[in-house]
């Protein structure tokens, strides 16, 4: 038998296979082990990766690139709102969803993160040269539930049998077996990721073989794509030093360089200098220049700052010092930066720095292990007890107080470990027949929203009281798979009603 991970990120794909004990990362049918998830729309076909990359200057406005940014998400979500300002394609609501319209289509976000992955099933497939259809998917720590369905429905639709949704830093650590080789021992591990879009870090508790998320932090502000675009910039003015044209304010002519820009920053995380080359980048003039790794390291020196003291800045949130870490797992295609790592190096002198998988393949390589896991396998080296997973989100009841006045109750903060269970009385005014007690998650960071509101629950023809208040009792459990079922009870009459909240699975 054999199952497949996946790993969707905001600008790539990658898929990895387990077989015979051990998992892989299988090369798509250009040889390449990691996928542009870039799709591009025409009126005869649609084109998944590389080329649909590479087509993206001359048919921007039907290519849609970074989907798993808006999967899940609906209009005045801040983050999607920062996804449509920069789209390049057009991006409407209708009935409380966004779509995208592209050659007078509407096409759902899911759709799009469809085709990406039946990309990764037949790239899969081809390799194990098998209808394999398991697949273990893996998913940002601070994706809410609504971008977790959407995410393990797009992977159904594409014909997978979806048997787990798994946090990225999970998947990290179980790439590299950790807490496996020594199970009776406890150490905490730091696991780095620097993506297409966003860094994340995330310190990890490993006790006797057990996972506990104990503090998580994502910059959406910062990502490998920072990397390309300040590359991108130096082009542009030894472009204008040299042929006396400023193309910055010219978008055709800034994508080509800044995919000779995307195509450098690779070579130098291996070559001491890389060349840029672009045929007739503006007015028919050819652009040749040569970039060193120092240079490089130069101009990304702000950003080199931004990914370290980031590091520095949850170790405080923590309460820890560097010395308290144990391990450091790299993964994320940025974090190949060979400065970048030298920098993390220089923070943890004394730590073990977890590279030897190339870091873009660490997360589906973990997401193949834990499929492993799943079907059983006798020679998989982990047992499926061993990952604890999290609320990655605060879960909140929204109530009555006895005023009527709304009132929110973290019931699991995040980073609770799963399976969890809570219970809460809620008081309710005594003079109304019906309450409504309303579920949302919210990162903690600010204000809760009405659009972080994923359940709510009604509890009707209650006995009407001149005095006294209704006693509601709450009891709610989140399972390990991050679906919550809830029971609410009228302490009076005995009245219940009961929901539960699935997750993709």
């Amino acid at each position: 038998m054999a199952a497949i991970g996946v790993h969707l990120g905001a600008t790539c794909a990658c898929a990895a296979v387990y077989k015979d004990g051990r998992a892989d990362v299988v090369a798509n049918d250009a040889g390449d082990r990691v996928t542009p998830a870039v799709v591009a729309f025409s009126e005869s076909e649609e084109v998944v990766g590389l080329a649909a990359k590479q087509s993206r200057i001359r048919n921007i406005s039907n290519t849609v690139v970074k989907v798993k940014q808006i999967l899940g998400r609906r209009a005045g979500d801040p983050q999607a709102e920062k996804y449509i300002a920069e789209s390049k394609c057009s991006i409407i609501e209708k009935n409380g969803k966004l779509q995208y319209e592209i050659d007078n289509k509407l096409i759902n976000p899911e759709d799009v993160a469809k085709l990406i992955f039946s990309k990764m099933k037949e790239t899969a497939q081809s390799a194990l040269g098998s209808d394999v259809n398991d697949v273990v998917v893996t998913v940002p720590f601070d994706f809410g539930e609504n971008q977790k369905n959407a995410l393990g429905e797009a992977a159904a639709a594409a014909g997978f049998n979806v048997m787990r949704l798994i946090h990225e830093p999970s998947a990290a650590l179980l790439a590299y077996g950790i807490g496996q080789d020594s199970p009776t021992g406890k150490s905490n591990v730091l696991v780095y990721k620097l993506g297409g879009t966003s860094l994340s870090i995330t310190v990890v508790e490993v006790n006797s073989g057990i996972y506990h998320v104990l503090a998580t932090n994502t910059d959406d502000g910062i990502g490998g794509v920072c990397f390309t675009e300040a590359l991108a910039q130096h082009l542009a003015s030894e472009f204008q030093r040299s042929c006396k044209h400023d193309i910055r304010g010219n978008p055709r002519a800034m994508m080509k360089l800044m995919n000779s820009a995307d195509i450098a920053k690779h070579s130098l995380s291996t070559l001491g200098s890389a060349n840029c080359f672009v045929d007739s980048l503006y007015d028919g003039l050819d652009f040749d220049c040569n970039v060193s790794r120092a240079r490089f390291e130069l101009i990304c020196s702000s950003l080199f700052s931004k990914c370290v003291e980031a590091i520095k800045n949850l170790l405080q949130q923590v309460g820890f010092t560097a010395d308290d870490i144990n391990k450091v797992v790299l993964c994320g295609g940025s974090a190949r930066i060979p400065k970048l790592q030298q920098l993390i190096k220089d923070i943890f002198p004394a730590v073990e720095l977890l590279n030897s998988i190339p870091p873009d393949e660490v997360i589906p390589i973990g997401a193949a292990i834990e499929a492993g896991i799943l079907l059983g396998k006798e020679n998989t080296l982990l047992e499926e007890e061993a990952l604890i997973e999290c609320s990655a989100k605060d879960i909140l009841l929204k109530g009555v107080d006895e005023s009527g006045a709304d009132k929110f109750t973290v019931l699991f903060p995040s980073g609770t470990p799963l399976p969890a269970r809570r219970q809460h009385t809620l008081h309710a005014p005594g003079n109304i027949s019906s309450v409504c007690l309303e579920l949302y998650e919210s990162p903690g960071k600010g204000p809760t929203n009405e659009e972080d509101k994923f359940a709510q629950i009604v509890l009707q023809d209650l006995d009407k009281k001149e005095e006294g208040l209704h006693d509601i009792l709450t009891v709610l459990t989140m399972k390990r798979d991050g679906s919550l079922h809830v029971t609410c009870t009228d302490q009076d009459t005995g009245k219940c009603e009961i929901i539960t909240v699935e997750v993709a699975s």
